[in-house]
């Protein structure tokens, strides 16, 4: 694991990953006092639930896509991916190394934005404390397996076309994923449209990811099976992206 090791340094070094972690733990505080929660009380605690996980997504997919791909590009066009490949790690294992390094700076994170949301916004009454922890442990799992495949497709992009390539196009598929497959559904409700119908089964709903409404409006804990087969549709994802990404992915740039 020596080049889990080395880009987790070098990620470490360049401290950008603290930015992050003082976000997600200020921010929460300091937004909602330039929103109406200053002056109302009550709507303060859904204000920081927002201001939480709204400043975890940002984070995750701007800084975390964007180191993702900076270090796929770097092990390919660094002569680093080469150099592995003579020790016997190859192409497979550097991406999966690579990919875990920069994981392990978005899981803590994600942890980070719960445990915000459990100390700051936890509910006095007793049966809806118990379903808020339950929620938060399944927005973490969802929000992880979500933003996992990504990271792995930014970095095998990168490797291949360029850190902006990389991070642009899994960017552009995250929005895309979050916020255009809702207005692509509101199109298909008002006429339908088999073009329409076929790319919106194929599109990746990560808004299914996206538990924040239901923290906010106190909308209790997805039901169990409901859990489990969107748990299940994003572990799918991963897989097809770990494909793609093995197929993707270089240990040498061609330029």
């Amino acid at each position: 694991m020596r080049l889990f090791r080395l880009t987790f340094a070098t990620i470490l070094r360049r401290k950008s990953w603290a930015v992050c972690a003082f976000a997600v733990v200020a921010l929460p505080f300091i937004l909602p006092e330039f929103s109406m929660a200053s002056e109302r009380p009550v709507i303060l605690q859904p204000a920081r639930i927002q201001a939480t996980w709204g400043v975890l997504w940002i984070c995750a997919l701007f800084w975390g896509l964007f180191t993702a791909s900076r270090q796929g590009e770097s092990n390919a066009r660094s002569g680093l991916g080469e150099y592995f490949l003579t020790t016997g790690v190859g192409a497979p294992r550097q991406w999966f190394q690579i990919w875990l390094a920069v994981l392990a700076y978005i899981i803590p994170l994600a942890l980070l934005a719960a445990v915000m949301c459990l100390g700051f916004a936890l509910p006095k009454d007793s049966a809806e404390r118990t379903m808020w922890w339950v929620l938060n442990f399944q927005y973490v799992a969802l929000f992880l397996l979500a933003v996992a495949p990504l990271l792995g497709l930014a970095i095998a992009l990168a490797s291949r076309f360029g850190g902006i390539a990389g991070f642009t196009l899994t960017l552009g598929l995250a929005l895309y994923g979050l916020y255009g497959v809702g207005y692509l559904d509101n199109m298909l409700k008002e006429g339908s449209d088999p073009l329409l119908h076929t790319i919106w089964q194929f599109s990746p709903q990560y808004r299914w990811a996206d538990l924040t409404q239901r923290l906010y409006f106190k909308l209790g804990v997805l039901p169990p099976p409901l859990f489990w087969k969107t748990a299940g549709y994003f572990t799918g994802i991963l897989a097809l992206y770990a494909g793609l990404s093995r197929l993707i992915f270089r240990t040498k740039s061609v330029a």
